[in-house]
């Protein structure tokens, strides 16, 4: 059981996105220092010789989702979605550690 929870369409985009991908063979997510309120998160795609064994990895069918073991405790109780919007598509992601956020979604205070 992995400490966060992947929605199934997370989950679909992210195997549309590493259909797009074909070299590499997970999504990523990192927490890094910086952003408007002091961390950001870190999309990006590892290949499995990058995988370090203090990770957790999250695989399904046909998708794996990668978090770094340092960024775990940041985004622990983390639940990610993928929203279809009218005007821009995002991963969502509602995470109960943050104490403040920017308006972009895109870092968050702990």
């Amino acid at each position: 059981m992995t400490p966060f929870t992947l929605t199934d369409s997370a989950k679909t985009q992210m195997e549309y996105l590493l259909s797009k991908n074909p070299d590499k063979d997970a999504v990523h997510l990192a927490v890094k220092g910086g952003g408007c309120a002091g961390f950001k998160y870190e999309w990006g795609f590892i290949k499995n010789d990058e995988i370090e064994k203090s990770d957790t990895v999250e695989s399904w069918d046909n998708g794996k989702f990668i978090v770094d073991g340092t960024s775990i405790l940041y985004i622990a109780g983390t639940k990610i979605d993928w929203k279809e919007e009218a005007f821009g598509s995002h991963f969502e992601i509602s995470n109960p550690n943050a104490t403040s956020s920017c308006g972009c979604g895109e870092s968050f205070g702990a």
